[in-house]
């Protein structure tokens, strides 16, 4: 069934627009091709860059307006009904914006391909950050690729920013507000609540059983495209209690986004470092828009999230048009790229048993950079332990099997020892056993295998650093 065509309402900058288009045409083609705004580059189409970035603006039920920084090549048309798209055309006044002018004035721009994209980057740090720390502010433009000018510069202008406003003394009510005062946004932005209650309802999304489901999209743009565009679609939302604990469970909506989990009071609470793992899973705007659901039902064998949850010996609960049911996530994963969920199903939410207070978890990933790169190998351990004897065990990996890899007899062999370095040179021998790495541009056999041995070394020096500090580990291997 080909996908209709449909007029889709939404506020583009100032203005009130109404595309009449397939809702799977990306928005970036709609922003260069039919509204000539052409501040919104076209690169990599793939999220890898950053040149094509847009603000998402999506108010809230109080009509306070969040802005998200989204890659304009991988949203489609239908995610942006009745929301407030801004490009860099959007944010222009009369005069630079302080954003432009820091990078101007520190050396940030050669070229200036990137930079449109850059400026919305840190304008959206602007709208959205707790505090002006530095460290953040350059997070949020990590998505941001520049070819000409070593970054040096776009540092310096960030610290110039930071130094310049004082987000602490900002409060969330007031933001949108206090960035027109700064002059980072133009008066406009705050006639745009009104202008959006008056648009017109958005339609309904596709709900023939031919529609293809879409939540963030971030891997099914950059792999289907042009099918996309000729399919009908259905947008699933996540419910407005996205993250929620209730009977000793931490249940999380499938379509919650991954900057939804990272920012997360709930999770931070469970997981103090789950802030800053998860900047090593993905960027600032890619996190806006991939969910947890997207990243399990992908099922790549690298999967972050899906190692993360396996260590957590989460389920998943799968609705279907009888019946609902529950699934272990280490038996979802049936082969490679191949999940225990029907055509005529959908991926509900996950749930996990609350860890104890006395709990450790460690998340550790390799990759060849740091940031913005998926796995060579990724694993993640949950441990809980008493009296120097292990009471509880959860070990997962990635990069090492045809699908992520819940490490069963590893944590069978754990359970009940002693945390002693003998002990846990014996379950890496262990795990060397489940696992089946192939040679591929990630690296080799024995390579996969030397990384698995040392990310559970660091899970164990991570979490027990008296115990295996120090030469320990080292000297037993």
């Amino acid at each position: 069934m080909s996908a209709a065509i449909e007029a889709i309402t939404f506020l583009l900058n100032r203005d009130r627009v109404e595309e009449k288009a397939a809702p799977g045409m990306v928005l970036l083609d709609i922003i260069r091709r039919e509204r000539h705004l052409t501040g919104t580059k076209e690169a990599c189409r793939e999220g890898d860059c950053g040149a094509c970035m847009i603000l998402l603006g999506t108010p809230d039920a109080s009509s306070r307006m969040h802005y998200a920084p989204v890659n304009s090549c991988l949203l489609p048309l239908g995610a942006v009904a009745g929301r407030h798209v801004v490009t860099i055309e959007g944010i222009n006044g009369q005069l630079l914006s302080p954003v432009q002018q820091a990078l101007v004035a520190q050396g940030g721009i050669q070229c200036g391909f990137c930079t449109p994209g850059i400026v919305l980057a840190l304008t959206a740090f602007f709208l959205n950050g707790a505090a002006s720390d530095v460290a953040e502010a350059t997070d949020a433009v990590a998505g941001n690729l520049c070819r000409c000018t070593g970054y040096s510069g776009i540092k310096r202008a960030i610290h110039e920013l930071c130094g310049r406003f004082d987000l602490s003394g900002s409060p969330m009510d007031n933001r949108i507000r206090d960035c027109i005062d700064w002059q980072l946004l133009p008066p406009y932005f705050v006639s745009i609540p009104q202008q959006l209650a008056a648009l017109p309802p958005a339609r309904p999304s596709a709900n023939d059983q031919d529609a293809v489901r879409v939540a963030g999209g971030t891997d099914l743009f950059v792999q289907q495209p042009a099918r996309l565009c000729t399919r009908p679609l259905t947008f699933l939302k996540p419910a407005d209690e996205c993250i929620r604990l209730q009977d000793g469970q931490c249940i999380i909506d499938a379509a919650t986004t991954v900057e939804q989990i990272r920012t997360s009071v709930v999770l931070q609470k469970l997981f103090p470092a789950i802030a800053e793992d998860f900047k090593l899973i993905c960027s600032a705007p890619i996190r806006q828009r991939a969910t947890v659901g997207g990243n399990l039902a992908n099922a790549s064998p690298i999967g972050d999230l899906s190692v993360f949850f396996l260590a957590l010996d989460a389920s998943v609960r799968i609705a279907g048009p009888q019946r609902e049911r529950a699934v272990r996530l280490r038996d979802f994963f049936k082969a490679y790229k191949q999940i225990d969920c029907g055509s005529d199903e959908r991926l509900r939410e996950i749930r996990f048993d609350l860890p104890d207070s006395s709990a450790g978890f460690s998340f550790e990933k390799v990759s060849k950079r740091t940031y913005l790169d998926i796995a060579s190998v990724n694993s993640a351990l949950l441990i809980e332990s008493s009296n120097g004897t292990i009471q509880k065990v959860h070990l997962s990996a990635g990069g090492i099997a045809p699908n992520p890899l819940y490490l069963a007899a590893t944590c069978d062999y754990l359970l009940g020892k002693a945390l002693r370095p003998a002990v846990v040179l014996e379950a890496v021998r262990v795990a060397q056993t489940e696992i089946a790495p192939i040679s591929d541009v990630r690296g080799s056999e024995g390579y996969k295998r030397l990384l698995l041995r040392q990310l559970i070394f660091a899970h164990f020096l991570k979490l027990f650093p008296e115990q295996f500090g120090g030469e320990a580990l080292h000297e037993t291997a």
